[in-house]
C-alpha cells in the first residue's frame, strides 16, 4: 500500500511533458517547399539548401523538432508540372533523427533548370504530400522563392484549399529589390494565421529559415 502511494504521488509531482514528447504522437507535420526555378542560379541553390541543411542540424532547432515530435518532407517546385518530393515524410523523434534529415537534405541535387516559377501547383503538390503524412496535429507548408508567380494557376484559388483542409501555410520571401516578393505572398499564398519572413537575398536565408522554422514549431499559429 504503501509503494502505491508513493507511486502515485511521484507521478502526480512529475512536471508535464512537452507536446508530443511522451508518447510520440506527432505535433506537426512540416512540408518544406523550395524554389528551384530559373531565377535560382546553381550557386543560389546551395544557398538555399546547405542553409536549410545547417537549420536542421542546429541544436535549438533540432531540439524543438524533437520535442513536437516533428515530421518533415522537402519539395522541390518551379514550373506547373515540375514538383519533386525530394525528400519523403520522416518524423524526428530523436536528435539522430534531425542529423539525418541534415544529411540528406544536403545531398540533394537540383531537379529543374530554367524553368517558370508555379506557385499555385507548388502548393497544390504540398497538399498532396500532406495528405500522405503520418497523424500530427498541425499541418504546414513552408514556401520558400524569390519571385511572384509567371506561370500556372492561380495561387489564391490554391491556398484556398489549404484553409479548407485546415493547413496553415507560411512563406519566406528571399527579396533583393524592395518587398515586392512578401507583398505577393502575403496577399495571395500564406493563410490566415500564417506568416511571411523575408530574407535579404539568398545569402540571407539560412538566418531566415533557422528563425522561420523555430517559430512554426514553436506555435500553432504563426
Amino acid at each position: 500500500m504503501l509503494r502505491a502511494l508513493l507511486c502515485a504521488l511521484a507521478v502526480l509531482s512529475a512536471p508535464p511533458a512537452a507536446a508530443g514528447e511522451a508518447d510520440g504522437t506527432c505535433d506537426t507535420a512540416l512540408l518544406l517547399a523550395i524554389d528551384v526555378s530559373n531565377s535560382v542560379d546553381e550557386s543560389e541553390y546551395r544557398l538555399q539548401i546547405d542553409g536549410l541543411a545547417d537549420a536542421l542540424n542546429d541544436p535549438d532547432v533540432s531540439d524543438a523538432l524533437v520535442v513536437a515530435q516533428a515530421a518533415v518532407a522537402v519539395l522541390l517546385w518551379s514550373g506547373p508540372r515540375e514538383q519533386l518530393a525530394a525528400i519523403p515524410w520522416q518524423q524526428v523523434a530523436e536528435p539522430s533523427d534531425a542529423r539525418l534529415l541534415s544529411t540528406r537534405v544536403r545531398a540533394l541535387p537540383r531537379p529543374y533548370v530554367r524553368s517558370g516559377t508555379a506557385p499555385a501547383e507548388a502548393l497544390l503538390a504540398a497538399l498532396d504530400l500532406l495528405a500522405q503524412a503520418p497523424p500530427c496535429g498541425r499541418h504546414v507548408v513552408d514556401v520558400s522563392g524569390d519571385g511572384a508567380r509567371n506561370m500556372g494557376g492561380p495561387v489564391a484559388r490554391a491556398r484556398d484549399d489549404a484553409v479548407a483542409q485546415g493547413v496553415t501555410v507560411n512563406a519566406i520571401a528571399i527579396e533583393t529589390v524592395g518587398h515586392g516578393v512578401a507583398d505577393f505572398f502575403r496577399d495571395e499564398l500564406v493563410t490566415p494565421g500564417g506568416f511571411v519572413m523575408s530574407a535579404r537575398g539568398h545569402r540571407d536565408y539560412p538566418r531566415a529559415i533557422r528563425e522561420k522554422i523555430l517559430r512554426e514549431l514553436a506555435t500553432p499559429t504563426g
